[in-house]
């Protein structure tokens, strides 16, 4: 079996993306094992998640995906993740200037603001953030901490921390899994530097750690911004660089989308 795909980033948060109608007809049910099979790092190709991209089929959207992460459980938005998916309609010429994409966190809308070849930047509108939990006491096994829970198109628990010396990896694998979260969680570590800049770390539902985060950000400067510690705009360093994020009734995410290559996998 052959499956084609094109790999994209979005500020190191990497896909892989194939048209639906090009996977060969197979049930839906093993579309789980082949995203886990297509992104392991040393016996696939390697993603943190596999898109099914679909071309305009109504005229409300000019295309649409069903994300896997790489562990093949489905998600339904990836905010670096969508970028790359315009990046990539735009590159196959069914968008231009403005890209609407239908996700599983409904339509998204994404304005191109430069392109040189296969880099792009885009503003997008990640919707309005809503803080369900301001101010939560978790137990975990090395006690409790204090944390944000946010809806951005997924679920998203922000922990507010002085710094990063400690095994944030392991507390966010023991967040994303807690019971308090029962189809799990991602998770963001947020570490304060002035009033219009956040240092934050990702935990990704489905995936581990991942170098940048476009709803992990989002949710983690709304969680920022609800606590009073910053205010927008909101520049967001993550390992992988810097994403900013507006504050306009809506939250607006400006990040990058890079096309690195095309290739079949060999299932």
């Amino acid at each position: 079996m052959k499956i084609p795909f094109t790999k994209a980033h979005g500020a190191h948060n990497d896909f892989l993306l194939t048209w639906r109608s090009e996977v060969p007809e197979m049930e839906s049910a093993t579309y789980p094992d082949l995203a886990r099979a297509i992104c392991e790092r040393h016996t696939g190709i390697g993603a943190d998640g596999w898109m099914l991209v679909d071309p305009p089929s109504d005229p409300d959207a000019e295309g649409a995906i069903h994300l896997y992460n790489s562990d093949g459980s489905e998600a339904e938005i990836s905010g670096n993740g969508t970028r790359c998916a315009a990046a990539f309609l735009i590159r196959h010429g069914h968008a231009a200037g403005i890209v609407r994409i239908r996700t599983g966190a409904g339509i998204k809308t994404l304005r191109l603001l430069g392109r040189r070849d296969l880099e792009f930047e885009f503003e997008m509108n990640m919707g309005r953030a809503e803080i369900t939990e301001e101010r939560l006491p978790l137990e975990l096994s090395s006690g409790a901490r204090d944390v944000t829970l946010v809806w951005v198109g997924n679920p998203q628990c922000a922990v507010p921390v002085e710094n990063f010396e400690f095994d944030w990896r392991a507390m966010g694998a023991e967040i994303e899994r807690h019971a308090r979260f029962p189809k799990r969680t991602n998770v963001s570590f947020v570490r304060a530097v002035d009033r219009h800049t956040i240092d934050v770390r990702f935990w990704e539902r489905g995936a581990g750690e991942t170098m940048s985060s476009g709803t992990g950000s989002t949710g983690a400067a709304a969680m920022a911004v609800a606590r009073g510690f910053a205010e927008s705009p909101v520049r967001v360093l993550t390992p992988a660089g810097a994403i900013d994020l507006r504050f306009d009734g809506d939250l607006y995410l400006t990040g990058p989308a890079q096309i690195i290559g095309d290739g079949v996998f060999l299932v």
